[in-house]
């Protein structure tokens, strides 16, 4: 392909995408010495002049507001508290094609006749009757969950980190648990594991937002339900792996109860999951994505198509460093899955998505595009393999996954995108068992 045209498919993704890691005006997560009781917590923090929002029970930690600087000083004079971090801004990862200001690809909006089978539910492996998540718990830690939605089942039990209830009143997370769970029941989609059982964690608002204080104390509410086997977390911020020790200290407590947890890599090609969170975290599943299908090509100055197993021209990646001498994974990217149906070239020679289509707030379905969408593609497959081989941990699923994965060493393909690198790892295409 011409270099020329190389820049000029580059075109919407080149776009920022990354949100900076903001700090909470006031806000705060002190993590406290081992065995540090809930009350000598909050005690400490209010002979200090804060007020307590989260007080954790998986770890020693609580989430903190504070009035003046004045606080922080007396928590840090206090030998009960080891450190205090900020309390950053996390957000749901966005749909690649409206941050590039692009309206989601390809139809599938409003209502719909009949039930469809997604290209994503194809790629990856239809449900079977034997194969389907029945039994596993999956909690859903995003938005919420549209709880009058025909095509998803009641949620088992539900959570909201800002008080009262867990409907959804964003969308993203409704999109990410028809991935994940829509029920094949006539209407709308079928999603990877329909018979799996959901759990709705709200952690973000209604504009997507929320905070690493927010996303601890719901895996804190998962972590005291056993049937709940797999979480999905559609959602990140930049940072790295060491930035917030009481956030990774929560998600270690799931990873050692045996609850396998699934994260989008994020949507800027620019970066690396290694800057991202929780992505960077070893003990999660990092998702990036690729294309279902192949596209449609009407730029004359283009040979031929973009095909199925592209690495998506949003997608962060990540050399998948493997396990280390005592079987944990080192970090990187686990495993690619579709994030989008397919990537089309127009005359102009730009690029766009046709997002993945799954069920949609307040009925019907809609398209959405990024590695929001590959994430819960491996949540179902991971309910599936748990359903199947029930004692399945972690890193179980991890090693199943690569050594089943479809094209491995082939795919993902590399993008014709300039702001795509490859990352050294064709670690293939999540597989359903």
């Amino acid at each position: 392909m011409p270099r020329r045209l190389i820049g000029i498919l580059l075109g919407f993704a080149t776009a920022g995408l990354a949100q900076a890691p903001v700090q909470n005006e006031g806000k705060y997560i002190v993590m406290f010495r081992e065995g540090t009781p809930q009350s000598e917590r909050a005690a400490a923090v209010r002979r200090a002049g804060g007020a307590i929002r989260h007080n954790y029970s998986v770890v020693d930690a609580a989430a903190i507001q504070v009035p003046n600087p004045n606080v922080l000083k007396g928590l840090q004079n206090d030998p009960l508290v080891l450190t205090i971090v900020s309390d950053r801004a996390v957000h749901a990862i966005p749909d690649a094609n409206v941050e590039r200001g692009k309206p989601s690809g390809g139809g599938g909006s409003g209502g719909s006749s009949g039930e469809i089978v997604p290209e994503g539910v194809k790629r990856v492996g239809v449900p079977t009757v034997n194969s389907n998540g029945s039994g596993i718990g999956v909690a859903i830690v995003d938005t919420g969950i549209d709880l009058q939605n025909a095509d998803l089942s009641p949620p088992a039990d539900t959570f909201s980190a800002f008080g009262g209830s867990c409907q959804d009143d964003n969308g993203h997370g409704t999109h990410v648990a028809g991935i994940v769970a829509a029920l094949q029941n006539g209407i709308g989609t079928v999603g990877v594991a329909p018979a799996a059982q959901l759990y709705c964690v709200k952690v973000l608002d209604s504009t997507g937002s929320g905070s690493d204080s927010d996303v601890m104390s719901g895996l804190d509410w998962v972590s005291h339900h056993a049937a709940i086997r797999v979480v999905n977390m559609s959602l990140g911020r930049d940072g790295t792996v060491d930035d917030n020790p009481a956030l990774r200290s929560v998600i270690q407590a799931l990873y050692n109860q045996g609850i396998t947890v699934v994260v989008a890599a994020g949507n800027d090609p620019s970066m690396e999951v290694s800057q991202q969170v929780p992505a960077s975290y070893p003990e999660v599943l990092a998702v990036a994505s690729t294309t279902a299908t192949s596209g449609t090509n009407a730029c004359r100055r283009f040979s031929g198509v973009i095909p199925a197993d592209t690495a998506s021209f949003f997608t962060t990646d990540g050399q998948g460093l493997g396990w280390d001498t005592t079987g944990k994974w080192s970090g990187g990217v686990t495993i690619s899955a579709p994030g989008e149906d397919q990537e089309d070239i127009s005359k102009g020679c730009f690029i766009s998505s046709v997002g993945i289509l799954s069920i949609k707030l307040g009925g019907g379905t809609t398209r959405l595009s990024g590695t929001s969408m590959a994430s819960p593609h491996v949540a179902g497959i991971a309910a599936r393999m748990v359903q199947k081989n029930p004692l399945s941990r972690a890193e179980d699923v991890r090693h199943q996954l690569r050594s089943t994965a479809q094209s491995a060493g082939v795919a993902p393909l590399d993008s014709p995108t300039s702001s795509y690198t490859f990352d050294s790892d064709r670690e293939g295409i999540a597989k359903a068992p």
